[in-house]
């Protein structure tokens, strides 16, 4: 068995790429680190986002791992323009996998490289990984492993959250919510 940690980053000031955490966001990432303390890690990969950076930066500090930075758990983009109906595109999107919005990248894409990036852990026989990424990939890559996952299941992520996916044999995954909060 294999055992992968998924985080969504705390709570941040923002959607761009420079957002930090807010306050409560630090506080959040203390608490998270505190979470991990019993938890046997052996490494932590993390999106280049500020946000998901500063999440894990205490837990680093405090497992005394470094953070290894990955492009591909970086937030999907939706549309590289505003839509003012993004979020009925969002909802569509959990349905028609491959739809997309001007200049965005369809759920297939995102779900493609983020479990991408979890199958390479897993054929270098790495185990008791931590991702920290974001909501949208996060319920990708979940719906990825269960494909009754969608739009609901996203609606319903908290700032943090942590989920484990653990492998037992390569067609049998499980999934459990482990942030209760």
């Amino acid at each position: 068995m294999k055992t992968f940690y998924i985080v969504r980053h705390c709570q941040a000031d923002g959607q761009s790429k420079d957002a930090a955490l807010t306050p409560q966001g630090i506080t959040q990432s203390h608490e998270l680190a505190q979470f991990f303390s019993s938890i046997h890690l052996n490494q932590i990969i993390s999106s280049p986002y500020k946000r998901a950076i500063q999440t894990t930066e205490p837990l680093a500090h405090a497992k005394q791992l470094e953070i290894k930075i990955d492009q591909r758990l970086s937030e999907r983009v939706l549309s590289s323009k505003p839509i003012d109906d993004w979020y009925e595109k969002l909802k569509l999107s959990f349905t028609d996998l491959h739809m997309t919005c001007e200049g965005g990248e369809s759920s297939q894409e995102a779900m493609n490289r983020i479990v991408e990036a979890l199958h390479e852990q897993i054929k270098l026989e790495k185990d008791h990984t931590l991702f920290v990424t974001h909501g949208n990939i996060m319920s990708l890559l979940l719906k990825h492993a269960d494909s009754t996952i969608g739009f609901e299941e996203w609606k319903k992520l908290s700032n943090p959250d942590v989920y484990t996916l653990r492998y037992f044999k390569p067609n049998h995954v499980e999934i459990e919510r482990i942030w209760h909060k």
